[in-house]
């Protein structure tokens, strides 16, 4: 059962995630394969796979969209001091128009184990890199400060996630930046109506049910709400069925702009391959194609750290 000390740094983490908001821009990419790479929206996923997972990802979002994102993503995590301790990191480059943002974040994550399951409560801290070059843009007024080219902006960061998961069930909450920096000229960041590292808050869960005697094929549905300052409530709905712990397939639909299909595929015991299509429903959909994503996942255990544990199978969550 939990101890008066882990009641404590619930506590704490609870008053963590109640600070106040302010309105903000989008800044922060949006994924559809989070569903095998919790990481990228909740640092309380570092050590979830037990073992050494490390994840490459890459997002072409609205295909033939002049300065649509492009997002490439990289992350590795793992358990230790007997699955106590998770430790994370999570690299990313997100270049859309004139943007370009690279964010740098290591994760830790206290798991605490009970009768009914894992509990972990994580946090992040990092920065953001920000760059805008917009000497391109073909513009009336070349003086105007709305336009001034921002070069190599730091902005430190930090943020909060929960994580709960067994046989059966899995549930996240997470907000992975707490603070809303803006750039250091005043003058700019008027210009550009108060452009801010824009705060989000993740609420994840879903549930694992066997669709045969053997438990060889098994139906996944979840849920993601992601709620962004300054923007509509987005809600992915999931559904994946995985077959023999080998292949995973499924489609989503998100309520703001796309319906989604997904395939997951273990190429060996230490590889897996991911590939997501986003079929555009929004209005984008006269000038893009839609959007590709492909993830590669290598995992591994050092013998030193994890011993004999036993890892939990891929498409446990």
């Amino acid at each position: 059962m939990f101890k008066s000390k882990h009641l404590r740094f619930l506590f704490g983490f609870i008053f963590l995630v109640g600070v106040s908001f302010n309105l903000s821009a989008q800044q922060y990419p949006v994924y559809s394969q989070y569903i095998f790479n919790g990481l990228v929206i909740n640092p309380a996923f570092a050590g979830s796979h037990v073992q050494v997972s490390a994840t490459a990802m890459y997002r072409n979002q609205w295909v033939n969209f002049d300065g649509a994102p492009k997002t490439f993503s990289f992350s590795i995590h793992s358990a230790v001091a007997k699955e106590k301790v998770g430790l994370g990191l999570l690299v990313t480059s997100d270049k859309i128009g004139s943007y370009n943002n690279q964010n740098l974040y290591g994760s830790y994550a206290f798991i605490i184990k009970s009768p009914v399951g894992k509990l972990s409560l994580g946090v992040q801290a990092g920065f953001n890199l920000i760059n805008a070059d917009f000497s391109d843009l073909n513009l009336d007024n070349q003086a105007d400060q709305s336009f001034s080219n921002v070069s190599n902006e730091i902005k430190p960061n930090f943020g909060v996630g929960a994580y709960f998961s067994n046989d059966l069930f899995f549930a996240g909450f997470s907000v992975p930046f707490l603070l809303n920096s803006g750039f250091d000229n005043v003058d700019l960041e008027n210009a550009v109506n108060d452009i801010r590292s824009a705060r989000y808050y993740y609420l994840r869960g879903g549930i694992t049910l066997p669709l045969n005697r053997m438990k060889t094929v098994q139906l996944v549905p979840s849920l993601l709400v992601r709620a962004q300052e300054g923007s509509p409530l987005s809600i992915d709905l999931n559904a994946g069925v995985v077959f023999y712990e080998l292949l995973s397939v499924g489609v989503s639909y998100r309520n703001v702009d796309a319906l989604i299909t997904y395939i997951d595929l273990k190429l060996s015991d230490q590889f897996n391959f991911g590939y997501s299509y986003d079929w555009t429903t929004s209005d984008i959909n006269q000038f893009s194609n839609g959007t590709h994503e492909f993830m590669l996942n290598y995992r591994f255990r050092i013998r030193k750290i994890h011993g004999n544990v036993e890892c939990p199978n891929y498409y446990k969550f």
